[in-house]
């Protein structure tokens, strides 16, 4: 049976670090990366409500960047919380893992914005890796 891992994608380098994670730890497995824009950031930005949200930019060199992946790569981009958004993705798509890259934040910052890779991680009902 083959792996079903979810990559969350923002294009930072943790989470850019996440991908190749996957990538080279599981070259068999099917990956699913997504990309989840915050509802509130598009609701500030003025996007209408059922406008599809935008593909981003990094997602154009993806089928190139993985290519050597002997598993099936996928992209996809909702609208909804970040973390909330991801967890409920992973659990009503039956994946069996999550991969997400941490910012690294710490101290106040951490406290006041909180953290999305902490929040799938205590959220998740399956397995997630936390890659800075």
């Amino acid at each position: 049976m083959t792996r079903q891992l979810l990559v969350a994608m923002d294009d930072s380098p943790p989470a850019r670090a996440a991908l190749e994670h996957a990538l080279e730890t599981f070259p068999e497995a099917d990956i699913t990366v997504l990309n989840v824009v915050d509802s509130l950031e598009a609701a500030y930005a003025g996007r209408p409500v059922d406008e599809a949200p935008p593909e981003p930019e990094f997602f154009e060199n993806l089928a190139a960047d993985t290519s050597d992946h002997a598993g099936n790569v996928s992209a996809l981009v909702i609208e909804g919380e970040p973390a909330e958004t991801v967890v409920s993705y992973a659990e009503e798509n039956g994946f069996d893992g999550i991969i997400i890259g941490s910012k690294g934040r710490s101290g106040v910052s951490r406290m006041l914005l909180g953290s999305v890779a902490e929040a799938v991680a205590r959220e998740a009902t399956m397995p997630v890796t936390i890659v800075s």
